[in-house]
């Protein structure tokens, strides 16, 4: 994850210019007249783009960039429940996220999206008040002065102050120790930083949609002396190494280009395909709800793996490859991975279960596993076009392989898990209230193992 400080320049500048856009976007009519003559409620879903993007660069501001967790995926779960119940609170189209409250239908669904956005972020967030204030209040200023304004206003804080009462008491930064000594196949802190277990409290957090952290646990990892075993720990060790390895240009640019902030791609993948698609307020806080709580609790359901099973990495496992028991391995105390591994055990892994939960949620609201999805790389500068789910669930595997910081099974049974939490979630949550949805694509969009 890469940040800067609290309320830094790069919060200012990207804050200013996406509010830039919503303004001009908003310069013309934010409110129509009815065919009865009565003004129409301002519900531009710009504002949620804008408001999911100052929610990306707030927590990059306020986490430490040193040292990489899923973290950055939590408050995007948080913020985006809220301004859905704010939204469909208001519109009545979709079942509200664990609230039974309706707002008023002469409301402003966008006023209410901005107000739920900013009370969310600045809660949790105090540091970027100054800046939040700010954006708060361009972005009202673009929605006209009326009842509906104030009324939205109202509500969006009602479904803000409910989703941080929700998340009460749910376990966040809890002391959560990791006790297994190091032993052959036990994960210890690796080269070159040799950080502690980050975030383990991610593990423990109480899930938004499932019913435990532990609800969908995999199977136990491959055992050392297993020709599985042998097979990942070779492969990794010949695709994965930082010099010497046969990949190819491509498959080096796959490795580098899921090698940055998942949390950063989501979003503005999300941002991109809901203006694209022209979603109306509604269906765009819909997708941002359904497919960002999905990837919080892919992220809780990996660290519960991670913290059971408490596996080692592949840097571990090939330089002590003489302890393991294993025939098939052998050890070599020079090997390097081409990124530096994060500071968690192998075993799920967190970008394969998040990019299995969002595929997953997306093609369930969909129906469809056919995405058109355009996801970029700051890592790289570069941005793929993913037609398809599962191809995109199959670039992420070979990445972190390719990457040389996970295992084969790890990869891709954290895709499995991610992909049963999106499954669950659109099983359970986010359903139409008056019409009959497609239905949530069930196909397999994981890589065969």
């Amino acid at each position: 994850m890469h940040a800067s400080r609290p309320g830094g320049p790069a919060f200012v500048t990207t804050a200013l210019s996406l509010l830039l856009l919503l303004v001009t976007t908003l310069a013309g009519p934010t409110a129509t007249a009815s065919a009865d003559g009565h003004t129409v409620p301002s519900a531009d879903p710009a504002a949620i783009r804008v408001w999911n993007a100052l929610t990306t660069d707030t927590v990059n501001d306020n986490l430490t960039a040193t040292r990489p967790s899923g973290q950055a995926v939590i408050w995007q779960g948080f913020v985006s429940a809220a301004v859905y119940n704010a939204v469909v609170g208001i519109q009545g189209t979709y079942a509200p996220y664990q609230w039974q409250v309706r707002g008023p239908a002469t409301a402003s669904p966008e006023a209410a999206a901005v107000a739920a956005a900013h009370r969310v972020l600045v809660t949790y967030f105090p540091a970027s008040r100054t800046p939040l204030d700010a954006a708060f209040t361009t972005s009202l200023a673009g929605i006209p002065e009326g009842g509906a304004k104030t009324e939205g206003v109202a509500f969006g804080e009602c479904a803000a102050r409910h989703l941080i009462a929700l998340r009460e008491g749910d376990g966040r930064d809890a002391p959560v120790p990791f006790t297994r000594a190091p032993a052959p196949g036990v994960w210890r802190p690796t080269p070159p930083g040799f950080l502690p277990f980050i975030d383990t409290w991610l593990g423990r957090l109480r899930p938004m949609l499932l019913t435990s952290p532990a609800q969908f646990r995999p199977e136990q990892p491959p055992a050392l002396a297993s020709a599985r075993y042998a097979r990942d720990l070779n492969e990794v060790r010949t695709m994965g190494a930082r010099t010497g390895s046969p990949r190819t240009p491509r498959q080096t640019e796959t490795a580098l280009f899921f090698g940055g902030n998942l949390a950063v791609q989501v979003q503005e993948a999300l941002r991109d395909h809901t203006a694209r698609h022209r979603l109306d307020i509604a269906d765009t806080a819909r997708m941002f709800a359904a497919v960002n709580a999905s990837a919080t609790d892919a992220v809780i359901a990996a660290w519960d793996a991670k913290l059971h099973y408490g596996r080692w990495r592949p840097i571990t496992a090939v330089q002590l490859a003489d302890t393991d028991g294993n025939p098939a391995t052998s050890a070599d105390p020079r090997w390097q991975p081409l990124l530096v591994t994060p500071p968690h055990p192998d075993y799920i892994s967190g970008h394969a279960a998040v990019t299995g939960a969002v595929t997953q949620a997306l093609s369930g609201i969909l129906g469809t596993t056919r995405l058109d999805l355009d996801v970029s790389s700051e890592a790289t500068g570069t941005t793929r076009h993913y037609d398809d789910a599962a191809r995109l669930n199959e670039d992420m595997v070979d990445a972190r392989v390719w990457a040389g910081i996970h295992f084969r099974s790890a990869d891709l049974a954290g895709c499995r898990v991610g992909s049963r939490i999106g499954a669950w979630a659109l099983a359970h949550y986010f359903r139409p209230l008056h019409a009959r949805s497609a239905p949530a694509s069930q196909r397999p969009t994981c890589p065969a193992d």
